[in-house]
C-alpha cells in the first residue's frame, strides 16, 4: 500500500481522527454499503479510524457497474486502497472473502499486509459451497432467499419498484461470491479472528473453525447470538470483541 489514504469514492470518511494509530478498513456483505459501519467510530477506541470501503453499485457509487469477479475486485482494491499507518481488515460475509483475498493479493505484490484479519459470517475459503447459486435464482425464489437471510428490511423486500433497482447489485455481489474458486497458497502471516452467528446455517461453527488453516499466526473464533446478520443484532458485543483484538496494536 502507498503512503496516504485515498479519498472517496473508494473510502468513506466517517470523520477526522488525527490521533488514530490504526485504520480499520471495513468490507460489506452482499448488497451492503457503508451504513452498517456508521456509528462504529463512536464505539471503538479513538486511536482507531473506521474506513468503510464503498464498492461500485451502491450509495454514492450507485450508477457504477458492480464487480462480478472477486479476482478483478481485489486486484483493483490493491491499487486504490492505501494507508500511511498500520491497518486491519474487517469483512462480513462477502466482505470476509474480499478481505482475505485482498490480503493474499497484497502479499503477491510484495505490499504491506494488514496487522490482523477480522472475518465474519463466511465459511473457510477452501470449503465447498452448499446450496443453490443465489445469483441464478428466479426472481420469486431470489426474494424468498433474501427474506430467509434476514438482512434486508421487510419494507424494502415488499417494495417491488425499489427491489427492481437494488436487485442487479445484489445479484452481482452473489455472483462474485458464488463463482469464485479458491486457489491454495501458503497461510498468511497475520493473525485471523473469526466471528459467527449461533443461528447462522450458512456459516456454522464447524465451517468457521477451518479458517485456522489460513494463518501462521494466532487464530480465534467467537460466536454470537443471532443469525447471518448478527453484526447488526449483536453489534455492541461484536465491537467489544473487535476492540479486544485491536488493543494490542494501539
Amino acid at each position: 500500500m502507498s503512503s496516504s489514504i485515498q479519498k472517496p469514492p473508494w473510502i468513506l470518511q466517517l470523520g477526522s481522527r488525527p490521533q488514530a494509530r490504526l485504520r480499520l478498513f471495513c468490507f460489506p456483505f452482499a448488497g451492503g454499503g457503508s451504513l452498517v459501519f456508521r456509528g462504529w467510530n463512536q464505539l471503538l477506541p479513538p486511536e482507531v479510524e473506521v474506513c468503510p470501503v464503498l464498492l461500485p453499485g451502491r450509495e454514492q457509487r450507485f450508477f457504477e457497474p458492480p464487480f462480478t469477479c472477486l479476482t478483478s475486485l481485489v486486484e483493483t482494491l490493491a491499487q486504490v486502497l492505501s494507508s500511511d499507518r498500520p491497518f486491519v481488515f474487517f469483512g462480513h460475509s462477502m466482505g470476509a472473502m474480499v478481505s482475505f483475498e485482498l490480503a493474499r493479493q497484497l502479499r503477491r505484490e510484495g505490499r504491506p499486509l494488514p496487522s490482523h484479519l477480522l472475518l465474519s459470517g463466511h465459511r473457510a475459503p477452501h470449503l465447498p459451497a452448499t446450496g443453490r447459486l443465489l445469483y441464478r435464482l428466479p426472481e420469486a425464489e431470489f426474494l424468498e432467499e433474501l427474506r430467509r437471510l434476514n438482512g434486508t428490511p421487510q419494507a424494502i423486500l415488499n417494495n417491488l419498484e425499489l427491489m427492481q433497482v437494488l436487485t442487479p447489485t445484489l445479484r452481482a455481489d452473489f455472483e462474485l461470491v458464488d463463482t469464485h474458486r479458491y486457489q491454495a497458497d501458503l497461510p498468511l502471516a497475520c493473525p485471523i479472528s473469526v466471528f459467527g452467528g449461533l443461528s447462522d446455517p450458512r456459516a456454522c461453527e464447524d465451517r468457521l473453525t477451518p479458517w485456522r488453516e489460513h494463518t501462521q499466526g494466532r487464530f480465534s473464533l467467537q460466536m454470537f447470538p443471532g443469525d447471518h446478520f448478527f453484526l447488526q443484532s449483536a453489534r455492541e458485543p461484536l465491537l467489544q470483541a473487535i476492540t479486544a483484538h485491536l488493543q494490542p496494536l494501539l
